[in-house]
């Protein structure tokens, strides 16, 4: 995966909330990285904006690498 391939993140975290993001494969594996580290909090830069997000809080993290599209596509 290159770096400049988006990649969807879906993190849910205590108490059910969620959120999501298309990011950068770099931001992808910084935030793996984050989450694995001792830090705090991590600034999850996204198309949809700038989150921060409190480490460890996070539950779960859903990772999309593909494109998915909902409706009828043309071929021609």
């Amino acid at each position: 995966m290159a770096e400049n391939d988006q990649v969807r993140l879906e993190i849910a975290f205590e108490g059910g909330q969620t959120i999501g993001g298309t990011v950068t494969a770099a931001v992808s594996k910084a935030f793996q990285e984050a989450l694995a580290g001792d830090g705090a909090v991590f600034e999850l830069e996204s198309l949809e904006g700038n989150f921060l997000v409190a480490i460890g809080k996070v539950v779960y993290v859903k990772r999309s690498s593909r494109e998915t599209q909902i409706g009828f596509g043309s071929t021609a």
